[in-house]
Order: structure tokens, then C-alpha cells, then sequence
């Protein structure tokens, strides 16, 4: 509300300097015949220019201070510094061209205090730009301090680096942060990428590359930070030093890594972890809806299909084993989210459930059967498909 009472009152003045200039320049030309005219092209100059500014203050909505203070600031302190060095010259001019009219020297006394000028101004406008961010110069209402771009910086771990997802989240532009990578980390990295073990060699050589892509990504801002030992530090894992750097910096943590997320979550660090961004996208599918699938391989149960959709999403189908290798239509008739990812459970369309299924009484891991949230309306009562264990179903493994 504020800022509308701000524009009108802007447009009122704006309107009220124009007519202004509309009198003044018809009174200059009046006597040539074309005092109207002037006027007119005197008052539309000055309202368009005004109304070119108010356009580009409503068009660029989110506004940074940083930016507009230290031109201001520069501007003052290479006023003030052109002076004092036109001041300290001028006895030194007026020794060395003392040959020259009182005129003349004035006029190039003029010319040198608008030279020094503009040199200082430039060089403070430029050094307070490029350096804002490294200082603190605090006056009443305005303050440069350095700031993060976005919200709170996300510190990747290890783990999600090797995954590589980060790299395909950065290209979709939703993070608008800063990525930090502790050297300690990179060091880990390199470790894992000189390890005589193919595999693990691979493996850290798919994370120098993923860091290298990110660092090439105009769009992300990567910063390679250097953390201060601790006393310990060398018998302290790297997922607890992670942890302590990132409470340090007030930051969150990135990772897959399901440990480091429970040690991140008793120490009151943030965590984001990509498995969960993972499952939160995937496709949502509700018991009563058809979905067509092709049946790729047989289940642990007797009769049982498997299925997965093209996120990685596991799903069994009763009945349909010998369906292998078809493309059927099937009705959803329970959906099991579990840790390792969302399970989707259904049986051919137009055949009713088999009703078997078997209690789970053993551990996690385990190959025995469990029994899916039974949902009303999706089979006849007191039916529901044998199906495996959850803990198998990791989307993508």
C-alpha cells in the first residue's frame, strides 16, 4: 500500500514538472511562433522519461541494495578524493604554467579537477562493486556484508556427488544456492578415485567428473571451501567432520547416505537427502486406477509378476507370471511406501484376487512375504497378493 501511495505521488509530480516545462519553453519560444510546440515536445520528453523509469521500477520486482549503495558510496568518496587531489595540485599547476592568462588557468585548473574526478570515481565504484561482499561498511539503514546467494548454502556429501542426480537437479535451474564442497571431501574423493579396485576407482572418477560439470554450469555457484582442523581431526570420519562443518557455516547437508542422515539429524543440522526428493517426485498411482505395463520377469511367490515403470518403480502383479513378456492392463490395488521406495501392487484387469498371502514374521532383509495396506473397494474382502519383501524393491538397483 505504501508503495502505491509512493507512485502516485510520483506520477502527481511527474505531471506537475512536465506542465512546468510545457510553460517554460513555450514563454522561451513565443516569440518565434513555435512556443506551443516546444512546449508540447518539452513536457512529452520529460514525461516519457519518467515514465520510462516507473516502468522499469515496477518491471524489476526484486531489488538488491548491494549494488545501488556502492555506486553511491563510490561516487561520494571519488567526489571527495578528486577534489582533495585537484586541491593539493593546484599549487603545482600554478607554478609550472605560470606563463598563462588568469583564464586560461582557470580553465585548465577546471579541466584537471574534472579529470582527477572522474578517475576516482571510477576506481571507488569499481572497487566497492567487486568487493561488497568481502567487508563490512555499516551505516544507519545500510549494510555491505557478504551475502549467500539464495537461501542457506547446501554442503554435498561423498555420496551424492558419485550419484551424480545433483548435477541433472542443477540444470533444471531449482537451485538457486550455493553448492559447497569441503576440501576434506575432495580429498576423499581423490582417495576413492586412486584406489587400486576398479570399482571404486570408477566410482570416484564419476565424482571428479560430476564436480567438473557442476563447476562448468554457468547457472551454479560451486565453491570449494577450506574447513579449519579440528584438534582430532585426522581419527574423526569424514561424515562427522561434514556434519560439524556444516553446523558451523549454518548450512544443509546433501546426501544419500542414510547414516549420515540420522548423525546430521541428532546433531540439529538440516539434511536433504535425494533418495526422498526421489520418491516425493515419483508417480503417484491410486488403488482403483488402470495402468499398461509390460511384465518382465517372475516374482518370489508363486504366481506373482514384476513390473517396473520408468522411474525405476517396482510393481507386482498377482497372477502374472505367465504373463511374462506382454504388455497388460492392470487395476493398482494397494500402494507401499517403504524406505527403499514406493512399491505399487495390482493383479490383471478382469481377474479377481487369488486371497493367499502370507504373514511376515522375520526380520528386514529377509525373502519372506509381507501384506500390502489393504484398501476398500480395490478386492474382495479378505484378499490381498503374496508379494516380496519391500527391502528388495530399491528403484534402480
Amino acid at each position: 500500500m505504501l508503495l502505491l501511495i509512493v507512485r502516485a505521488f510520483y506520477a502527481a509530480l511527474l505531471i506537475g514538472v512536465a506542465l512546468f516545462a510545457f510553460n517554460l519553453f513555450e514563454e522561451a519560444t513565443l516569440e518565434s511562433g513555435m512556443g506551443v510546440w516546444t512546449g508540447m515536445y518539452a513536457a512529452g520528453a520529460v514525461f516519457a522519461l519518467g515514465a520510462l523509469v516507473l516502468f522499469l521500477d515496477i518491471r524489476q520486482r526484486r531489488k538488491n541494495i548491494g549494488p545501488i549503495s556502492a555506486i553511491f558510496f563510490g561516487l561520494m568518496m571519488g567526489m571527495l578524493l578528486g577534489w582533495l587531489l585537484a586541491s593539493a595540485l593546484t599549487p603545482v599547476i600554478e607554478a609550472a604554467f605560470s606563463s598563462l592568462t588568469r583564464m586560461q588557468m582557470d580553465r585548465l585548473q577546471l579541466l584537471v579537477r574534472l579529470v582527477l574526478t572522474v578517475l576516482a570515481c571510477y576506481v571507488t565504484i569499481s572497487t566497492l562493486v567487486q568487493t561488497k561482499d568481502d567487508f563490512r561498511f555499516i551505516i544507519p539503514y545500510v549494510e555491505f556484508a557478504r551475502q549467500v546467494r539464495g537461501g542457506r548454502p547446501l554442503v554435498l556429501d561423498t555420496s551424492v556427488i558419485i550419484d551424480g542426480r545433483i548435477a541433472d537437479l542443477c540444470d533444471t535451474r531449482i537451485i538457486d544456492t550455493t553448492l559447497v564442497v569441503p576440501r576434506f571431501v575432495l580429498q576423499e574423493l581423490q582417495g576413492i578415485a586412486d584406489s587400486s579396485d576398479k570399482l571404486k576407482r570408477n566410482r570416484g572418477r564419476r565424482g571428479l567428473d560430476i564436480l567438473k560439470r557442476l563447476q562448468n554450469n554457468p547457472r551454479v555457484e560451486l565453491e570449494m571451501a577450506e574447513s579449519p582442523p579440528a584438534p582430532g581431526s585426522e581419527k574423526i570420519r569424514v561424515d562427522e567432520r561434514l556434519v560439524l562443518f556444516a553446523k558451523g557455516l549454518g548450512a544443509r547437508v546433501v546426501t544419500n547416505d542414510f547414516n549420515l542422515n540420522k548423525i546430521a539429524q541428532i546433531q540439529g543440522v538440516d539434511v536433504i537427502n535425494l533418495n526422498e526428493v526421489t520418491n516425493a517426485l515419483k508417480t503417484v498411482a491410486l488403488p482403483g486406477e488402470y495402468l499398461t505395463i509390460r511384465v518382465v520377469k517372475p516374482g518370489d511367490q508363486i504366481g506373482q509378476g514384476v513390473a517396473y515403470l520408468d522411474d525405476g518403480t517396482m510393481i507386482v502383479v498377482e497372477q502374472g507370471r505367465n504373463l511374462i513378456g506382454q504388455e497388460v492392463s492392470i487395476v493398482v490395488t494397494s500402494v507401499l511406501q517403504t524406505p527403499a521406495g514406493r512399491m505399487i501392487f495390482g493383479r490383471p484387469e478382469n481377474r479377481p484376487s487369488s486371497g493367499s498371502f502370507t504373514p511376515v514374521s522375520g526380520a528386514s532383509g529377509s525373502h519372506a512375504p509381507v501384506h500390502p495396506p489393504a484398501t476398500s473397494g480395490t478386492r474382495p474382502s479378505g484378499t490381498s497378493p503374496s508379494v516380496t519383501n519391500p527391502g528388495e524393491a530399491s528403484p534402480g538397483k
